[in-house]
C-alpha cells in the first residue's frame, strides 16, 4: 500500500470506529429510556426523556413541560436520589449490553445548573491560586463534581488534582 492508501484506510476505519461508538451510546441511551419510563410509571409521574451524545457518554435526561416540582422527589436533596437513579440505570444498560455504561443522567435540570455551577468554583479556585500563589482545597465532591472542576481548572490554564478517599475525595488547585 501507498502512503495515501494507507491514510485513506486508517480514515475509513477511524470513521467506522466513530460511528459503532455513537451506535452503541445511542442504544444505552434507548435501553435508559426505556427503564426510565417504566420507573415514571411507577412513580406516577409525568416526564418527557430526551436522549444525547456527549463525547464518549449517552446523556438521558427526563423534563417537564410544566412544573418540575414533582420531578424534583427524583433529584433528591443535592442531588443524592439522582445519583442513586443513574447508577440504576446504568444497571440496567448493563444487564442488557453486558458492558460497562458511563451514561450520564439529568433530571429536571439539576445536572446542568450543578454544572454551570461547579465551572463558576473551579474558575474561581483556579484565578485564587493564580493570586495567592497557594494551592486550594475545595470541598469534598462527587466524582461528576470533581470532572467539572477539573475541566473548569484546565480551562483556566492551570492543573488540579483530587485527593482523600470517598466519600470525602476533593480537588486540590495547584498554582502555576
Amino acid at each position: 500500500m501507498t502512503e495515501g492508501t494507507t491514510s485513506a484506510v486508517e480514515a475509513e476505519a477511524a470513521a467506522s470506529a466513530d460511528e459503532n461508538l455513537i451506535s452503541r451510546l445511542e442504544q444505552e441511551g434507548d435501553i435508559a429510556a426505556d427503564y426510565l419510563e417504566g420507573l415514571l410509571d411507577i412513580a406516577d409521574l409525568d416526564g418527557d426523556i430526551d436522549m444525547d451524545v456527549e463525547g464518549d457518554r449517552a446523556l438521558v435526561s427526563i423534563v417537564s413541560d410544566g412544573n418540575d416540582r414533582a420531578l424534583q422527589r427524583l433529584v433528591g436533596q443535592d442531588g443524592e436520589v439522582l445519583e442513586a437513579l443513574q447508577e440504576l440505570t446504568r444497571l440496567a444498560v448493563h444487564r442488557e449490553t453486558g458492558e460497562r455504561s458511563r451514561l450520564m443522567l439529568d433530571i429536571a435540570g439539576f445536572r446542568a445548573r450543578k454544572r454551570s455551577e461547579l465551572a463558576t468554583i473551579g474558575a474561581k479556585a483556579a484565578e485564587q491560586a493564580k493570586s495567592t500563589g497557594e494551592q486550594v482545597k475545595l470541598r469534598p465532591m462527587t466524582p461528576f463534581e470533581r470532572k467539572v472542576v477539573h475541566d473548569a481548572v484546565a480551562a483556566a490554564g492551570l492543573r488540579s488534582e483530587s485527593e482523600g478517599e470517598e466519600p470525602q475525595r476533593c480537588v486540590v488547585v495547584l498554582p502555576a
